[in-house]
């Protein structure tokens, strides 16, 4: 008589990790590579007589305490890079929470509504055009603290694509979804939330997609000419102003990493939430 064995837990869990891992190598090495192949070039060239920036091997070795303990906190503006990332990622929530509401409702108001769209749409394509550092002295001159001012820079750099594509959604729904709503004599909630919201998603999202990237942009200049505040844009500014070439390259490291999370994060949102055939 067979005895059948129980196979341990962890062993199962170990394949299962083993199979995934073996099939996102083929997705894994290209990007792998090229990013060593770039650390290569970079080192060699940092090898040049006469070179300025520092290689990687040289920014590891100036920034390792920044690197291994990212936590520490001295007071003031002297903390680790962990709390200069999540002050700027509380400032770019705040706004871009603020701009995704505004933006979407001032879209669909002017997706549906032609006089508004003709009258503010001039105001629209000037304002979005003016650069994130431009609103910088405008907004401290008009609010006169640094907090405020780059909530508001942050704002009105991430409104723009998400009030545009929003109104573009809107505009393009499908004239037979219109009729429909006409002939079943829907309700304008109903409207609303049925049709309205439903085909201009896909245009909101992308939208909302572009902003976080904008948003995430637009705190790093705010902070750099806003100097006093803990944020990784004041942390770069006074590394620069120290001559700590080594900590800005690190910074820009992870502000790169940030925004690629970021946007993946926005991406996997938007897959979780549009149906099949909107994707």
């Amino acid at each position: 008589m067979t005895i059948a064995q129980k196979r341990p837990a962890g062993a199962t869990l170990d394949n299962s990790f083993v199979s995934r891992l073996k099939k996102q190598l083929p997705n894994l090495i290209p990007p792998a590579t090229a990013i060593a192949i770039f650390l290569i070039i970079w080192q060699l060239f940092a090898f040049i007589p006469g070179a300025t920036l520092p290689g990687p091997i040289q920014v590891v070795q100036d920034t390792w305490i920044l690197i291994f303990w990212p936590f520490y906190d001295n007071g003031g503006i002297d903390k680790g890079l962990f709390w200069q990332i999540l002050a700027s990622l509380k400032r770019v929530a705040i706004s871009y929470t603020l701009a995704a509401i505004v933006g979407i409702g001032l879209g669909v108001l002017i997706g549906v509504n032609q006089t508004m769209s003709k009258a503010l749409d001039p105001i629209f394509q000037l304002l979005r055009t003016v650069p994130p550092l431009a609103w910088v002295p405008i907004s401290l001159a008009a609010l006169r603290q640094n907090e405020p001012a780059a909530l508001f820079v942050i704002f009105i750099t991430a409104i723009w694509p998400i009030l545009i594509n929003t109104a573009v959604g809107v505009t393009q729904i499908p004239q037979d979804y219109n009729n429909v709503a006409k002939v079943l004599q829907l309700s304008r909630k109903e409207y609303f939330t049925n049709i309205l919201i439903p085909s201009a998603l896909p245009y909101i999202f992308t939208g909302l997609r572009i902003a976080i990237g904008l948003a995430w942009l637009a705190i790093i200049a705010a902070e750099i000419v806003m100097s006093g505040i803990v944020g990784i844009g004041f942390f770069i500014w006074n590394a620069y102003q120290n001559n700590n070439v080594s900590e800005v390259i690190l910074a820009l490291v992870y502000i790169g990493v940030v925004g690629l999370v970021l946007d993946k994060l926005m991406g996997w949102i938007q897959n979780k939430i549009l149906p099949a055939e909107q994707k």
